[in-house]
């Protein structure tokens, strides 16, 4: 396993380094030959650069990065990142997970990632549009992008504004591209991208969680009930993937006792309302000070409170062995990426705790991406071809029916009867699938072998054999 990590801060922990001890441990449950396995843990593509931009009223040389790990399908697929601490390590770490990833959920693409080195808050939007064209650019000029072969996302520091910018500039550099929109997911609805989209990570945690908590054997081992219905919940980060993570957490009667965010974290035992501590951060500028929720200046503080479910959904390496011991919850759903080292990790499951891993958790995003990209590709909106199809054959049924029997229904029964699936249905519908099918294949796997103790390695397993499998049909090996 990895080196002990430092009590010091979480950049001095190799994130890559991580992910390598985690394949290189799961390996030893395969009977793969050992060239199949180099091939899979090695990155196959890593795009390094730098280049200029004129900003806050000089020149800056902008470092980026963009690696694809691996080609066992294509195209590859991963987020772009923008941050001041992004290095190529995280990159090379985050698309390994990647691929993993990809292959735990059963959706057919390579693993890559991307990473600028900036931080948004620093630029203006014309800056920011500046430096992300740019950046496509290089990706053009080095065949690092496009429908077939590299399909970027958002991430950490992007959205759906950065990625109708790549978009734009992929089809100035293509003209007439007939797939052009299916360079990138994550797009605006406008620039045809997906309902459902933007909360698809989110809500890929909630099926998680919820699957974790309804299975009655774990939840013995854990001492608590079965089903979602009053877990106590802290939830890292009111990004995009905590604030709905936690949203949906809430819908489902679980109850949000803490949020922590980089200004500091709130607690309440008796409930936080998610949308009202969001309206409560756009007017004062901070999640602190909200009603009767105890403040917590330092943010870490926040994550040692008492819970049963804790969702870090912020970035890397928050959870160490310098606070594992004081972390208070039974259940940890990991909605960002590699929020846990090992070390960390191994003293969580030692002492009967359940992980549910990221590369399985925060799958959502790319589950939805992928249908985004076969959205672009058959030029048809999901449900265009089908709703009137489904709300007739239905209306013809009840007609039927009250023919038959005599009787009537209501309109409101009618209303939910009645009805064809819309865009967001259907792809709320294939997410949903997704995660219930992925959680419980990663668990069979590991009630198969009792030396695997935990989901995180059951879900490496799941995804070595299936890339595995994949570079043995592709001829490469016997």
């Amino acid at each position: 396993m990895a080196k002990k990590p430092s009590k010091a801060a979480a950049h001095e922990i190799s994130f890559w380094d991580d992910v390598c001890d985690y394949f290189n441990h799961a390996a030893t449950f395969t009977d793969h030959p050992k060239d199949i396995l180099e091939m899979i843990r090695e990155c196959n593509s890593i795009y390094s650069f730098k280049f200029p931009i004129r900003a806050n009223g000089g020149f800056e040389l902008i470092s980026a990065w963009r690696v694809e790990h691996s080609h066992h399908k294509l195209p590859t697929k991963g987020g772009i990142r923008y941050s001041e601490f992004v290095h190529e390590d995280e990159v090379k770490a985050l698309a390994a997970l990647m691929t993993y990833k990809c292959a735990i959920v059963n959706v057919p693409y390579g693993g890559a990632k991307g990473g600028v080195k900036v931080n948004p808050k620093k630029y203006s939007e014309r800056e920011l549009e500046n430096i992300t064209r740019r950046y496509t650019s290089e990706l053009i000029k080095k065949n690092f992008i496009g429908p077939g072969t590299d399909v970027p996302a958002p991430d950490y520091g992007t959205g759906e504004r950065e990625m109708s910018w790549i978009v734009d500039t992929y089809q100035a550099y293509n003209p007439g591209q007939i797939d052009s929109n299916a360079c990138v997911t994550g797009k605006p609805l406008a620039q045809h991208g997906i309902a459902g989209r933007r909360e698809a990570t989110g809500r890929g945690v909630f099926f998680a969680a919820r699957e974790c908590v309804n299975v009655p054997e774990d939840m013995k081992k854990v001492k608590l009930s079965v089903g979602l219905e009053g877990k106590r919940v802290i939830v890292q980060g009111l990004g995009n993937v905590g604030y709905y993570s936690a949203k949906f957490i809430q819908e489902a009667g679980g109850i949000i006792v803490g949020l922590c965010e980089y200004e500091g974290a709130i607690y309440d035992s008796k409930g936080l309302d998610v949308d009202d501590v969001v309206r409560h951060r756009k007017e004062t500028g901070s999640i602190l000070n909200y009603k009767k929720a105890k403040n917590f200046k330092n943010s870490s503080e926040g994550l040692e409170q008492e819970c049963d479910i804790f969702v870090p959904a912020a970035l890397e390496n928050q959870i160490h062995d310098g606070n594992i011991a004081a972390i208070k919850a039974k259940i940890i759903v990991e909605g960002a990426n590699g929020p846990t080292t090992p070390d960390a990790a191994t003293a969580f499951i030692k002492r009967g705790g359940i992980i549910v891993p990221d590369m399985y958790a925060n799958a959502g995003g790319v589950t939805v991406s992928y249908f985004e990209w076969l959205k672009n590709l058959s030029h048809v909106a999901f449900g265009r071809m089908n709703k009137r199809f489904e709300e007739n054959a239905a209306r013809n049924m009840v007609d039927m029916i009250e023919r038959m029997t005599g009787q009537s229904i209501t309109a409101d029964q009618r209303t939910v009867i009645v009805k064809g699936a819309s865009e967001l249905e259907l792809v709320n519908s294939g997410l949903e699938e997704t995660m219930v099918r992925a959680y419980h294949e990663i668990r069979d796997i590991q009630l198969a072998n009792k030396k695997i103790t935990d989901l995180r390695m059951a879900a490496f397993v799941c995804a070595i054999d299936k890339v595995a499998i994949s570079y043995k049909n592709l001829g490469i090996f016997p």
